[in-house]
């Protein structure tokens, strides 16, 4: 086939919607003859990708094409699959039918009964072919090229991934049935009622049981009266069928209206915010291939976080998607098929997007994604597309899609100047970029300001891609929301993003791995950026997504000594539905809280009896589902216990003087500590350090993850066992000094009195300002009574609460795929460690707090192990007690840790009890 082309395919008829028909539907997945580059048959399901079933080998890359630049021709290393399936056809279809594909990687060729019907292009689109089919014996064929012109077209970072991946059926299409629908649902915030807009490809009966409707339609305009609004908040949908007599179409009419009022982003007449995530399709085992069924856990997971909306990066979803998005309530941006990234590695030279003889495949492709969606009330923004910079062809398709569909917005983010779009939108902005943009509305417009300059700071504000969800983090969620939140303009934005993209592969020992980049002997490739999600890829929640979910909380709850003040944050509902409890310790109760309408904040007495040292208020909805809380804490100054002897020196090292037994608890530390094991953000220059390399080789290059400890001096001081430490990088002339004061409590227990002083002119931040021990035997669980139950950072603390809390050995760290710093207990208090041989109990006097890190695996290790499934403990316990930690950022893409965040070198004191007691 022809595979060096700049248009769409030929052959496959014009778009249409997805409808819910009563004409019959026959599903042609299952299990078919396959073979590659022309060798021996073998089999195949269907959905599926070739190279997740044995047949070579998927690649990633994020920006860079596989391949030369060379468009539109594709490599000759091109791998080729052949499909082919015999099959029956029913009575129902031989009156005319289509074969649909709705998702073929990359191009393919499309035979049936030895004739060529045509060819596709768009590997995320549906095609549809006439066909007529016979009794028995239809014999189905269809030959895909993995790389073809359209791979320039389709760049989107993630899983190269050939294929017949999503479904494939046979549709009746009856005479004097109906092609096409297209039904816009509009709301009138003023007068409440609703408006139908009818268009269909033949005059038909349009039937709205609930709205008494039951009236003819072609191309019709419908006034329906009062209606319910549809909204992310209340997904109301209304059941309409659009008939003839040959064949019945079933719609959910969501009524609805989004527009842009005076530089505000409004959704039936109120401001909205977009608290988003960007969702590829992903499932570890099946790649883009995605059941309904997980389909619909992960949506609802989403609500259960309090995201209110999705951005498909960087194609249309599979067509079910749009489905459970109507009915579970999501706002939709809902993007093309198209994205020529590579090209920016070539300063854009011959970018498709501004080629006129590509100009056919950009609008087949816009075309495709309206037509197959645009009966969903959930989708509410069109996207153009994805970094694919910019030019006429992008121009055509927003001027046809917005003649076609007035009632949606349009969104493109790499069109800057905005000439062409309804709203302004980048992606990473710093946080000071963003409140720039959020203030420009209130100013006036500089002199000599183009009109395009002037229609952009007329539209609201979005993210479409903010706070990179890679590895620990991502940091830096509170400032941005603080911003969206301060100024109208801004419309909130679209983590990035929902789910890591790793792949699973069970060896011959039975053991599942986790793989990225790289993994599959790809020699171009973007290593683990393709694990960059608020969910691991079998859907486990990540820290990140706990603490998005309290900034995306519909309500804000501050709670004082004596009231508690609620900010309603919904857009469109009161507070009635939600039960607002508190509890402190063994009690607990309900408010009476007034029915806060939008952005109306009320306060409200706690009572008497909620008065112990912490109080914790929750806001909970339908099924104890917890969407926001705040807390009060009231802690006293832990008591200092008096020392009884001096400790025994037999306790300590002979020569470094540090620790080694605790009451028959075999130990070795405290040694001060400054590096943590890399995470992914620290392996990554922040957009808002130009020239500075990442603070990883930077912590390298100071050698704080090798620091050189001596012993300074020891002895007796004011009845205390007093050591001096000096640790230094090797090769480096400034370190730390540190002064341990040893007292004996009893014979299990030492107090320690410590104070770290810098010396020297440090050329970086710390990591972190900790004490490390290590303990005998694997790690056996952590109790504690601090923040949690989930770990925390300075800049990623939101989602946790005070409390006691316990956590099994296995739930001490964060499984990332590629191994880094995580576990991290905030706020600690008291807390101990068990392992195999023991337990040590830290509690930190005073009114200080520490962070505590539990680990069976070094930090060394950690840092110098690319998977996780590759970390091997060594059957001992490591523990970090952080007196002070350094931020996470999202500096992987975007900005670094924000200056309030980092940690530049400083003197520290703390005093802690440590009591040790052997199993």
């Amino acid at each position: 086939m022809e595979l060096a082309r700049k248009g769409p395919g030929e052959g496959s008829l014009p778009p249409r919607a997805r409808l819910n028909s009563s004409a019959p539907r026959q599903s042609l997945n299952g299990t078919w003859e396959f073979r590659l580059d022309e060798g021996e048959w073998t089999t195949i399901p269907v959905p599926s990708h070739w190279v997740l079933e044995g047949h070579g080998k998927p690649a990633y890359t994020n920006v860079r094409y596989p391949f030369a630049i060379d468009p539109p021709h594709p490599p000759d290393e091109n791998p080729i699959g052949d499909y082919r399936l015999t099959f029956d056809a029913a009575e129902d279809f031989r009156d005319g039918a289509v074969l649909r594909f709705d998702g073929i990687e990359s191009a393919a060729e499309i035979r049936f009964n030895g004739q060529l019907l045509g060819t596709t292009r768009g590997s995320r689109l549906t095609h549809e072919f006439a066909v007529e089919p016979r009794a028995t014996g239809n014999v189905l064929e269809v030959r895909v090229a993995q790389f073809s012109d359209a791979s320039y077209l389709e760049d989107q970072d993630m899983w190269w991934l050939p294929g017949i991946f999503r479904d494939v059926d046979l549709v009746a299409t009856p005479a004097g049935g109906l092609r096409d629908v297209f039904a816009v649902a509009d709301f009138d915030p003023g007068s409440g009622t609703g408006t139908l807009t009818v268009r269909t490809s033949a005059q038909a009966r349009l039937r709205i049981p609930e709205l008494a409707v039951d009236q003819t339609v072609h191309d019709s305009v419908v006034a329906v009266g009062t209606v319910q609004p549809w909204s992310p908040e209340t997904p109301r949908l209304y059941a309409a069928t659009v008939s003839t007599d040959a064949e019945e179409i079933s719609l959910r009419l969501g009524f609805r209206r989004i527009e842009v009022c005076g530089a505000v982003l409004e959704f039936n007449g109120n401001p909205i915010q977009f608290r988003g995530v960007n969702r590829h399709e992903h499932h570890p085992e099946r790649g883009r291939v995605v059941s309904p069924e997980d389909t619909r856990a992960e949506l609802e997971l989403m609500k259960r976080h309090n995201v209110n909306a999705v951005r498909t990066s960087h194609y249309p979803p599979a067509p079910g998607f749009l489905d459970l998005t109507d009915e579970l309530g999501f706002y939709v941006v809902l993007e093309c098929d198209l994205e020529t990234h590579g090209f920016v590695e070539v300063g854009w030279r011959d970018n498709p997007s501004d080629d006129p003889e590509w100009e056919s495949a950009y609008l087949d492709r816009m075309r495709r994604t309206v037509h197959r969606d645009k009966n969903h009330a959930s989708v509410v923004v069109w996207s153009l597309g994805n970094e694919a910079g910019t030019g006429t062809n992008l121009e055509a398709m927003a001027a046809w899609t917005r003649a076609f569909d007035p009632s949606r917005l349009i969104h493109y983010e790499h069109d800057w100047a905005s000439t062409y779009v309804d709203l302004y939108s980048r992606m990473y902005a710093s946080h000071d970029e963003v409140e720039r943009i959020g203030e420009e509305v209130l100013s006036p417009a500089p002199f000599g300001a183009t009109p395009a300059e002037l229609h952009r700071r007329e539209l609201p504000f979005i993210q479409c891609e903010y706070a990179h969800a890679m590895g620990n983090g991502p940091g830096g969620l509170e400032e941005y929301q603080d911003l969206f939140d301060r100024y109208p303009r801004l419309a909130g934005g679209f983590i990035w993003e929902w789910v890591e993209h790793a792949l699973a592969v069970t060896g011959s020992d039975g053991k599942r791995r986790m793989y990225y980049g790289g993994d599959f002997g790809e020699d171009i490739h973007d290593g683990n950026f393709v694990t960059d999600g608020l969910v691991s890829a079998d859907r486990e929640v990540r820290p990140g997504l706990t603490a998005l979910a309290h900034w995306f909380s519909p309500v804000r709850i501050e709670v004082t000594a004596s009231t508690v003040r609620i900010r309603n944050r919904y857009d469109h509902v009161d507070l009635g539905h939600l039960t607002f409890r508190w509890r402190t310790g063994d009690a607990g109760g309900v408010l009476s809280v007034p029915r806060a309408t939008p952005g109306r904040t009320v306060e409200v007495p706690l009572p008497p009896e909620a008065s112990g040292p912490w109080v914790t208020v929750e806001a909970v909805a339908d099924a104890e589902h917890v969407i926001g809380s705040g807390q009060f804490t009231r802690f006293a100054p832990t008591g200092r216990p008096a020392p009884t002897t001096l400790p025994t020196r037999e306790a300590f090292d002979p020569v470094s003087m540090r620790l080694r037994t605790l009451g028959g608890l075999t130990l070795d530390g405290p040694l001060v500590s400054l590096w943590r094991a890399p995470t992914d953000n620290d392996r990554y220059p922040g957009w808002d350090e130009p020239g500075l390399p990442p603070y990883a080789e930077r912590w390298t290059e100071a050698g704080i993850d090798r620091l050189r400890t001596r012993l300074v001096s020891a002895g007796e001081v004011d009845g205390a066992l007093r050591t001096v430490h000096r640790s230094t990088p090797p090769g480096r002339d400034f370190g730390v000094d540190s002064e341990f004061r040893w007292h004996q409590v009893s014979p299990d227990a030492l107090l320690l009195d410590v104070v770290v002083t810098p010396r020297g002119v440090w050329p970086v931040e710390w990591a972190r300002l900790g004490l490390d021990l290590v303990l005998p035997g694997a790690p056996a669980g952590l109790d504690w009574l601090g923040l949690g139950p989930g770990p925390a950072y300075p800049d990623l603390a939101a989602g946790v609460r005070y409390g006691t809390f316990h956590a099994e050995a296995d739930e001490l760290y964060t499984p990332y795929v590629r191994p880094q710093e995580s576990g991290a207990r905030r706020g600690v208090r008291t807390a101990t460690v068990a392992t195999s041989a023991g337990e040590l109990r830290v509690t930190v006097l005073g009114d200080d707090e520490i962070a505590v890190t539990v680990s069976p695996w070094s930090r060394a290790l950690i840092a110098s192990t690319l998977h996780h499934h590759d970390l091997v403990a060594d059957g001992r316990t490591y523990v970090s007690l952080d007196l002070a930690q350094s931020g996470v950022g999202t500096a992987a893409c975007g900005p670094g840790v924000l200056p309030r965040y980092r940690l530049p070198a400083r003197p520290a004191r703390i005093s802690l009890l440590l009591e040790a007691n052997p199993a």
